[in-house]
């Protein structure tokens, strides 16, 4: 296995933690643009680290307008070898209290004016997404999580919406009563952008909340959720950091690979403004 990189796009505390050594910040520049901030790079051990604040530093960006397909794209031309989400998100089920932990397994995309693909425009691809997580990594997440005495469920579908509005209640019921276990703004496209390059994903969701389904807690606020990921952020970073020394061969996972028989578009029928925009993702399947 060669030297792990691991990306991890959560918030702008995550790579404020102890042993992290070598740290510095890079400037990437991407054919989709900018990401959503500089990313911080450092090493833990063999482990090389890349933070990326998804919002942005000073949480700037809203949901809707993060720029997925730069992030996930600037990355992986960083070298990542594995991708962890870390997300605030509101549990829709009662034995999921604030300030538990999921490790999520599948999701439901709810959004709706999002680019969900690196190919939109000249190349034709269709990865498979029936099982969207990497399991191997999302087991030694929810193990790592476990270390850092967090209270971890391991499984459970993530609802992603649109935002940057909280659900209605009518909306709450709906969505809880097809068993998903959490509801989010951010997996998505992310996951699906991170399976188109070739990253094995986990995702690490942070319960804040209850929605508004709850009949006996209030309802979700902005105040409510920042108190609960303030006592979160230690536990998270700590998960992080012991995640960092157990990370699986990215060769048995099932992201890597993905595109190997992917891509329908015959060669010959690429331009060259396409391949030059993809190289960094398809080069080695169409030179």
């Amino acid at each position: 296995m060669t030297p792990p990189v691991l990306a991890v796009i959560g918030g702008s505390g995550l790579y404020d933690a102890p042993g992290i050594t070598q740290i510095e910040e890079i400037t990437v520049r991407t054919p989709f643009g900018p990401p959503s901030d500089v990313i911080v790079r450092g090493r833990l051990g063999d482990t090389t680290l890349l933070f990326l604040p998804r919002h942005g530093r000073g949480h700037r960006i809203a949901p809707h307008r993060i720029d997925f397909r730069a992030n996930v794209c600037a990355v992986k031309m960083l070298g990542a070898t594995h991708l962890v989400s870390v997300s605030a998100v509101g549990s829709m089920q009662e034995h999921i209290a604030p300030g538990d932990f999921v490790v999520v397994d599948q999701f439901i995309d709810f959004t709706k004016s999002r680019t969900s693909t690196f190919f939109d425009d000249g190349i034709v691809a269709h990865v498979g997404f029936a099982d969207p997580v990497c399991d191997k990594t999302s087991e030694a997440l929810a193990s790592a999580a476990d270390r850092a005495g967090a209270k971890v469920h391991r499984g459970g579908t993530y609802i992603c919406i649109e935002g940057p509005h909280f659900s209605t209640r009518a909306e709450s019921k709906l969505y809880r009563s097809w068993g998903v276990s959490v509801i989010g703004m951010t997996a998505m496209p992310e996951a699906k952008l991170a399976r188109e390059a070739e990253l094995p994903y986990a995702l690490l969701a942070l319960a804040t909340d209850y929605d508004c389904w709850h009949a006996s807690e209030g309802d979700v606020s902005v105040e409510a959720v920042l108190a609960v990921v303030a006592g979160n952020v230690e536990r998270a970073r700590s998960a992080i950091v012991e995640l960092a020394t157990s990370l699986p061969d990215p060769a048995g996972c099932r992201a890597t690979g993905s595109l190997a028989s992917a891509i329908m578009t015959a060669r010959e029928r690429i331009s060259p403004e396409s391949h030059a925009r993809l190289d960094w993702l398809v080069g080695k399947y169409i030179r």
